[in-house]
């Protein structure tokens, strides 16, 4: 619920204590007031949350009396946006406060991930002015507003500790110019009370705050929010006061070209530095957030605030006409010689009947344009879950399966439109679009896009986190053309696209830190043999070259901007394409293409699909356990004895832990990089888990009960090591090896001794891919899955002593779990169907066939294989193509 992790002085709880009627449950959290623990009131069987304060707070009497009083008044506020105080207390030398317990993240978190949409600046806006008006007409002033003390929750914006801080003298402030330079959040703890950031010049200056000094701090915040940036900065407190003193922050406009107007406005009167050049009160901006809203495109609110169910009636009124005609009307615009003034064509383009198309993960690279506008390629799935890359012929509405590109993904095209290359199995492949066998070109694990030269020169990405790499159209040796500043923070290099001349090139250099807006994303120009590099711009997008402009993405809006090929630079503004444009953010991706003469295609809607949690039992009887998320794949793990279960959300993926009991979820961990894959000890006291937040240390481990913080575990030189299962005795950890340098090792599986100094060690290594290894529940077999018959199906060796494997399946493999308290394994297979293999005294028997899930599932976990938790993909509208014609200005 409260975010930080700094501990200023021991913790005086544990769970199970008390405080009066109140069972402290966990710890949620630490800020600068103290630590913050999830608890139980025994009175109404209620969840609150407890914030126990510091003791140089509570030891000093004026201010324990100051903070009584307070807390009285601010207890009988009661607003919808304003998070409830239920209570007081003193007990054992602690003051503490109880409050209401909310689910959700701060609005720290969910800015740290980049900015939020304008829908949701104006929505939360206005919730935030409505409750501090409330506030500000009984008397009451924040003080320390910032994202950190707002929750987002599913009801809207919740404002957090209202009221309660309090600011010291210029005394101290005048002690601020000799502190070091720091780079986290500037809270210095016994002089001022709350964060410089968005602290008001008059506070800082020692003068009194009144309501327009959180009028000052609230503009602060939606900048913050509208941009994904700090409105003040400094390397120090001592320059970061002196920005807020005379400084003015970067206009939202440059950041966001598509801010509206009249939001900026709003913004810039709040962070006026004389009080009475502000807003004078926080009504008057919820009015102004309110207008803006309601007043859409005439308060110069892009189109995006509108109703989106109005836009999609509009689409489907109109597609009606144009689905009919675009075959015949997009041939004659391709082919006729173009009038002066050209016209647009806009259709909606549709699979084969039978056929669905996929833009999710991988899969939102798959949509392009051949350069002569007359190809479109997507990732298409049939009825029987066989899974290609497709052809659509725009001049004749032929449209067909490319035969050779089974399970491929990020297309790129020749030159001359007749061949393209992708990734399949490993592989950089190409293939003839007419008929052909697919050529391997070289490794590429989990390829992140190519581009092909008029000279047969092919630069791609191989891997997630890895370099720009060169081979010939031929095939031949590969070399590496970039190199990846990870001193400096960058983590991947990706879509690499040639400029006419074959020789300059640009690609998207990024982080996988939160945050799109990130001064670590940004598009590049370079030249093969020159190690330099030049920035052209910044974003968080594959771009694609279309006659003279570059095509990008930000927050959902398709971007043109003109590009000075002579001068290497992007001039004018960027014009707006489209707006609510797919995207994968975890992939640095949009689902857009474009050909050279200015024809366009791209996607609106989710590039992702929902998972729901459910419970099945043996029958296929189901219950649902959460409301649909973006579970990550294989991230669902049961604890030990089957009460919570840890899973990986968010982009980047964090880990919470869900009590199934309650339906209540906590954040496990938060970092600006990917957590993932938790696996539990054996005792359920702790969790291990994977992450890319420091190269060398991918372990962490970490107490469930929150007292501790993560620490760095094990690692190899070799690669990524990533956790699947604890053995029951405790003694070991089963791993999969991730090599970005050796891509068909990939699959290789590890053991990590889970005790003592001894060092992890490979276990099955061999030019197979083999993955997901599990423990047996005696802990004496491991079972894991390879590819060595052409698809992944499901094998056994004895443990610890490797003897003879067993292959256990036949008709392949997508998921299987061995439940720690039963007698068999239980796997999914191509078709959704659930099998069993009985386990008993130690005979493996044959596959048997339990039920079908309804759909493929993302990720599943059981205990006992009686219940069965899985995350099965929602039914959704899915993505909507368009086609646009002459999309470019002339």
């Amino acid at each position: 619920m409260i975010a930080g992790i700094s501990f200023p002085y021991t913790l005086p709880l544990t769970p199970n204590s008390r405080l009066g009627p109140y069972e402290v449950l966990s710890l949620l959290g630490s800020g600068g007031m103290g630590e913050v623990y999830q608890a139980k009131d025994t009175r109404l069987d209620r969840t609150v949350a407890i914030k126990v304060l510091l003791k140089h707070l509570s030891s000093d009497s004026s201010l324990r009396e100051r903070f009584d009083r307070e807390a009285r008044a601010i207890s009988s506020l009661t607003h919808p946006h304003i998070c409830a105080l239920y209570d007081i207390g003193h007990q054992d030398g602690l003051d503490y406060l109880v409050m209401e317990y909310l689910e959700g993240e701060s609005m720290a978190d969910r800015v740290a991930r980049g900015p939020l949409p304008v829908d949701q600046v104006l929505r939360y806006g206005i919730e935030i002015a409505d409750a501090l008006d409330k506030a500000h007409r009984q008397g009451l002033v924040h003080r320390d507003l910032k994202p950190g003390n707002i929750m987002l929750t599913k009801l809207g914006a919740k404002l957090l500790d209202f009221g309660l801080v309090k600011y010291t003298t210029t005394e101290e402030l005048g002690q601020l110019t000799n502190l070091p330079t720091e780079n986290r959040p500037l809270t210095q703890e016994g002089t001022i009370l709350g964060t410089f950031q968005y602290m008001a010049p008059e506070q800082l200056e020692g003068r009194e705050a009144d309501a327009r000094t959180d009028i000052f701090a609230f503009g602060a915040v939606l900048y913050e929010a509208a941009t994904g940036r700090r409105a003040f900065h400094g390397a120090s407190k001592a320059s970061l006061i002196a920005s807020i003193i005379s400084g003015n922050p970067e206009p939202i406009s440059v950041v966001q070209p598509l801010t509206p107007p009249a939001l900026e406005r709003v913004v810039q009167v709040c962070l006026a530095k004389d009080p009475d050049d502000r807003w004078q009160s926080a009504h008057d901006i919820a009015e102004e957030l309110r207008w803006i809203s309601e007043a859409g495109s005439q308060a110069g609110v892009a189109s995006v605030v509108i109703s989106r169910r109005k836009n999609r009636e509009r689409l489907w009124l109109t597609a009606a006409i144009v689905v009919s005609l675009a075959a015949i009307a997009l041939g004659g615009m391709l082919l006729k010689a173009r009038s002066v003034v050209p016209r647009s064509l806009h259709a909606s383009f549709v699979p084969a009947v039978g056929v669905s198309m996929s833009i999710s993960q991988n899969d939102a690279a798959s949509l392009t344009l051949s350069p002569d506008g007359r190809y479109l390629t997507f990732s298409g799935e049939t009825s029987d879950s066989k899974k290609s890359l497709w052809l659509d012929r725009l001049d004749t509405g032929e449209m067909k399966p490319i035969i050779g590109t089974e399970n491929g993904y990020g297309p790129f095209w020749s030159p001359d439109s007749r061949s393209l290359g992708f990734f399949a199995g490993g592989k950089l492949k190409k293939i003839d679009v007419n008929g052909g066998p697919a050529i391997a070109l070289a490794d590429a694990a989990d390829g992140r896009g190519g581009t092909w030269s008029r000279d047969g020169i092919i630069l791609f990405a191989g891997f997630w986190r890895d370099a720009i790499h060169r081979v010939s159209a031929s095939g031949g040796a590969v070399t590496v053309v970039t190199r990846v500043d990870e001193e400096h923070g960058e983590t991947t290099h990706r879509w690499p696209l040639f400029l006419p001349d074959g020789k300059r090139f640009i690609y998207l250099a990024g982080t996988h830190r939160a945050g799109t807006e990130s001064e670590l994303n940004g598009v590049y120009l370079s030249t093969l043999g020159s190690p330099g590099r030049k920035l052209l711009l910044r974003a968080r997008s594959n771009v694609v070259l279309s006659g003279d402009y570059l095509l990008f993405v930000r927050n959902q809006y398709l971007l043109a901007q003109k590009f000075d090929m002579a001068k290497e630079s992007p001039t004018g503004e960027p014009i707006r394409l489209a707006e609510n444009v797919a995207e994968q953010l975890g992939f640095f991706r949009a689902v857009f293409g474009a050909s050279d003469d200015g024809t366009l295609a791209y996607a609106t809607g989710s590039a992702s699909t929902k998972q729901r949690l459910l419970i099945f039992d043996r029958t296929a009887h189901s219950e649902q356990l959460a409301p649909p998320d973006d579970y990550l794949d294989g991230g669902l793990r049961l604890s030990p004895d089957g009460k919570r279960l840890a899973m990986v959300l968010g982009d980047p993926p964090d880990i919470w832990i869900l009590d199934i009991a309650r339906g209540a979820r906590t954040r496990f961990t938060s970092h600006p990089m990917s957590d993932f894959l938790p696996t539990w000890s054996p005792d359920g006291k702790q969790i291990v888990f994977a992450s890319d937040r420091r190269v060398g240390d991918e372990l962490y481990i970490k107490r469930v009960d929150g007292l501790t913080q993560e620490q760095p575990f094990k690692s190899v030189k070799e690669g990524m090591l990533v956790p699947e299962d604890w053995s029951s005795d405790g003694r070991f950890i089963a791993a999969q090896l991730l090599d970005a340098k050796n891509p068909d090792g990939t699959g290789d599986i590890w053991i990590v001794p889970a005790t003592g100094d001894a060092k992890p060690y490979p276990f099955i290594a061999t030019e197979f891919k083999e993955r997901a290894p599990l423990f047996s529940p005696d802990a004496k077999w491991l079972a894991f899955t390879s590819d060595e018959t052409g698809k992944d199906e499901l094998y056994v060796v004895p443990f610890p002593d490797r003897g003879e494997k067993r292959q256990l399946s036949t008709t392949g493999v997508t998921y299987f779990v061995w439940p720690p308290k039963g007698h068999e394994i239980l796997y999914t297979t191509l078709d959704q169907t659930l099998m069993s293999i009985d386990f008993s005294h130690g005979q493996f028997g044959d596959p048997k066939p339990l039920f079908k899930f309804p759909a493929l599932p993302v990720a599943f976990d059981s205990i006992d294989g009686q219940k069965i938790i899985v995350a099965l993909p929602e039914k959704h509208e899915g993505a909507h193509v368009s086609i646009v014609t002459n999309a470019l200005p002339r």
